[in-house]
């Protein structure tokens, strides 16, 4: 159930959509072009947002902390564009039905215990 969830957030992540003045980008290929193109403002939070997505990828994954530090992570980065740009400019479903999605799945991968991690019970 974990890898499902994390599977689907990933996902999510990837297809939230940035539209342009002629057409939708990935978010994740935003995240690459940006944290690439010297002196923009942006570059700092595209990197924050890749290192969130590889922080999945290490057993630093596996803990609570690393799960919530990539969770925020590739927060930064959403946020920032969303603060930047005017809010009416998000307000279409590429791009809010994702990030529900990415926020929900996430959430919960966050705050469902380890598989492998089992609880004792005292009986009296």
């Amino acid at each position: 159930m974990g890898k499902t969830l994390k599977i689907i957030s990933l996902t999510s992540y990837s297809l939230i959509f940035l539209m342009g003045q002629m057409i939708g980008l990935p978010f994740i290929f935003w995240l690459i072009f940006t944290s690439f193109e010297f002196g923009n403002s942006d570059q700092i939070f595209a990197i924050f947002g890749l290192i969130g997505v590889i922080l999945n990828f290490t057993k630093h994954s596996k803990s609570r902390l690393g799960k919530i530090l990539s969770f925020v992570l590739m927060l930064t980065p959403i946020a920032r564009r969303m603060t930047e740009i005017p809010i009416e400019k998000f307000n279409y479903l590429a791009f809010q039905i994702p990030l529900l999605l990415f926020v929900i799945t996430y959430l919960i991968y966050i705050l469902k215990q380890n598989e492998n991690k089992k609880t004792v019970h005292n009986t009296v």
